[in-house]
């Protein structure tokens, strides 16, 4: 990106905050850029007055009651340049929001079973474009609906197999009950509202279903990522929590990152809010081990934590001398696979909808055009990579800014928050 594109960047990035109400930080924003305001130089390249700008933002927002707490952090080039903590983790019982608070990071939770499936991958047990019924027999001879709100009963023979592949770029044509419709809807409900029975009942409930749409075909979000988790457990012959324990949250230090939060790290959860938008079945107990340890959207973790896995992410498979991945894995993971053809499925279709300016590659989305703010990724550079979760938490990195930004919050209103995170966070760059 050169300077022209970086500051046509900087100016979108601000007229989108504006634009959501970021009226007390801006004032400030404006400031760090004056002739009056120090410009004196921050860790990882930013400056001073545009990380106050950053902590004001996060506070307006919560001043605002769009969310009731906040941890941000920010990292560039080696350091961490900054991290928030605003507002409540449990406001009824007077919580202030803390850097090791503990949130339900749901689809965040996607990308790292995402990782746990390459690392298999690498080890030679399976290749992409394998079908996956050896390891998951209950979705052999799929049936498909050629009209997404007929019977269940009306399926037609899948042109082919599920393949590894579908799994983790979600082709599969298995759901989430949002993205279906008419009885498939219902069934996919009543499904993921019995899971905590686990894996083996909830997949054969499953393998009872037609599919949404033929194998490979088309992008529609959900329930593929459980059944990569399921299918990293009966591949790798360990329990999914296990095998990332071992494998990802171990050796990289991610003390806090788990399927459940114990006993004596409760008192740092942070406490759901504003839940009304997400089905009951979605929201999680802190009283017991979860019997559908969930691939796709179950861990929990912290801002620190999941600046580890992120900085792996960066570092092309590495952090530090502990290698999860190899460099070449990586860039297949965060390089775009999806088809002009594959994104054309509802509701995430339309060449100037869902899909302008990102793309999706191996469990995570992809920006690939620096002038469109995009749905899951903003304002951020080409190359960069990142994924949300649904109670509002997300993630980026960035390449070629060397950059990786962490928003965490327990619910609530998040994107206007959100977005002007990324936004005063790209724009304190001074480097």
């Amino acid at each position: 990106m050169n300077v022209t594109e970086f500051r046509a960047l900087m100016r979108r990035a601000l007229a989108r905050w504006v634009s959501i109400g970021g009226v007390a930080a801006m004032a400030l924003l404006l400031g760090c850029h004056s002739p009056l305001f120090e410009r004196e130089r921050a860790p990882g390249g930013f400056s001073s007055g545009g990380l106050a700008a950053v902590t004001a933002a996060m506070q307006d927002a919560v001043d605002r009651g769009e969310v009731g707490g906040i941890v941000t952090l920010i990292y560039r080039h080696g350091a961490v340049a900054q991290v928030n903590a605003v507002g409540w983790q449990d406001e009824a019982r007077t919580i202030p929001m803390a850097r090791n608070s503990i949130f339900r990071i749901a689809s965040m939770t996607k990308p790292i079973t995402s990782v746990a499936a390459l690392i298999l991958l690498e080890e030679g047990l399976f290749e992409l474009d394998d079908p996956i019924d050896r390891w998951l027999p209950e979705l052999a001879d799929r049936k498909v609906l050629r009209d997404p709100t007929a019977a269940l009963d009306s399926g037609v023979p899948a042109s082919r197999p599920i393949q590894v592949i579908d799994l983790l770029t979600h082709r599969s044509g298995i759901v989430t009950p949002r993205n279906a419709a008419g009885p498939l809807r219902d069934a996919l409900t009543e499904a993921d509202a019995n899971n905590a029975a686990g894996y083996d009942p909830w997949m054969e409930w499953i393998g009872a279903l037609p599919l949404a749409h033929e194998p490979g075909s088309t992008f529609n979000y959900g329930n593929s990522l459980d059944v990569l988790g399921i299918f990293v457990e009966r591949v790798s012959g360990m329990r999914l929590p296990d095998f990332l324990h071992k494998r990802i949250f171990e050796p990289l230090g991610m003390e806090d990152t788990a399927f459940w939060v114990p006993p004596e790290k409760r008192s740092r959860a942070a406490r759901l809010q504003s839940l009304g938008r997400v089905p009951a079945s979605w929201i999680p107990s802190l009283e017991s081990v979860p019997g559908f340890p969930s691939g796709a959207g179950g861990l929990y973790s912290t801002v620190d934590d999941y600046l580890k896995f992120t900085r792996m992410l960066l570092g092309q498979g590495a952090l530090g001398d502990v290698r999860v991945l190899d460099r070449v894995t990586v860039e297949a993971m965060t390089t775009d696979r999806l088809t002009p053809e594959q994104r054309t499925g509802l509701p995430f279709g339309g060449p100037e909808g869902y899909w302008r300016g990102h793309g999706f590659g191996l469990g995570v989305a992809i920006k690939d055009d620096a002038f469109v703010d995009t749905p899951e990724l903003g304002i951020a550079s080409v190359g960069a990579f990142g994924w949300p979760g649904v109670f509002g938490t997300w993630w980026e990195a960035d390449p070629e800014q060397d950059m990786i930004l962490i928003f965490m919050v327990p619910g609530g209103d998040a994107k206007p928050a959100r977005w002007a995170f990324q936004g005063t966070a790209y724009r304190a760059i001074e480097d």
